[in-house]
């Protein structure tokens, strides 16, 4: 009968003299890394083979070579130190005065067009806060802040979580962008004195310039086409809004981005006629959990401003 696996005594010491082994091919090497004698760090290597129950090098005239255990042994390490190195980052601010951390999520419109100056205003008034800000789809954010892992979130949707507070904050509008010659500005009516107007079904013939794949406004507008029948056309994907408008305005395709981002007289701004374009922005909290002071504090800002407008 096999006996259940129990896990090793090992130390930190005893990871970063395994990583430094794994990456230096020999024992010299990496007792010089790590300030080590190299008995140290042979005694190391050889205690945490057996502490684990599984050969982590094969050893060779020239040093040592990761076995396939070693090889999963070093990329678990790998994750572990950067998360332990995280782990220190998001800890040093607290040592030079910082007295409060909240959690954001928010879909990429609201990142992209109303919170970096929201969160400039607040932080200037709260300088020892720090923020985590992260964009997320509006369903994950939704289930995030019921499971607690995020105090707010920021969401468009048509239809929402009943087992959630609401607060509605903006109101954006999603627009086409186009090189003015482009051949869908010759599809179109112009009127004068009217703003330029497609719908959207109009632009599926033409390739699209979009936000990565997984990016919560590319997910969104390729609901929208699959609504319609249809499927989205990505000739590129680029990291943001900026390389967005460049990119159509170099003639590669048409671009779907907030109005606000469009700063720009490079490309031609369409409205689209299309009752999902324009949506409001809403806060999402959990009504039974208490927000953190500082949590609380944001919110109120984020409203606040939000009402201003």
């Amino acid at each position: 009968m096999t006996k259940p696996w129990k896990p090793g005594r090992y130390d930190l010491i005893d990871l970063r003299v395994f990583a430094a082994v794994a990456q230096n091919g020999t024992v010299l090497a990496a007792a010089s890394q790590c300030h080590l004698a190299p008995s140290s760090v042979s005694q190391r290597i050889t205690q945490l083979e057996q502490s684990l129950g599984v050969q982590l090098f094969d050893r060779h005239a020239r040093g040592l070579r990761l076995t396939s255990a070693g090889q999963v042994m070093l990329a678990h390490v790998h994750r572990f130190t950067a998360t332990l190195e995280q782990m220190h980052a998001d800890l040093a601010p607290y040592a030079t005065g910082v007295h409060g951390h909240v959690t954001v999520l928010a879909n990429s419109n609201a990142i992209a067009s109303f919170l970096p100056g929201d969160m400039k205003s607040f932080l200037l008034d709260h300088p020892h806060v720090r923020v985590s800000l992260q964009e997320r789809l509006s369903m994950e954010i939704e289930q995030a802040v019921l499971q607690g892992r995020a105090e707010l979130g920021i969401v468009a949707r048509s239809r929402y979580s009943p087992e959630l507070s609401w607060t509605q904050y903006r109101q954006d509008e999603l627009v086409l962008i186009a090189a003015p010659l482009h051949p869908v500005m010759n599809e179109l009516p112009h009127e004068p004195l009217k703003p330029l107007a497609v719908r959207f079904a109009q632009c599926l013939d033409h390739p699209f310039v979009c936000l990565p794949e997984g990016s919560a406004i590319h997910t969104f507008v390729m609901n929208q086409a699959r609504q319609l029948g249809r499927q989205l056309d990505v000739r590129v994907r680029v990291a943001g809004y900026p390389a967005v408008i460049d990119m159509v305005a170099a003639g590669v395709g048409l671009g779907v981005v907030p109005r606000t981002m469009v700063r720009e007289a490079s490309v031609q701004i369409l409205t689209l006629d299309e009752p999902w374009a324009v949506r409001s922005l809403y806060l999402c909290r959990h009504p039974e959990r208490p927000l953190s002071p500082y949590g609380d504090l944001l919110f109120n800002h984020l409203k606040n401003v939000g009402s201003k407008h």
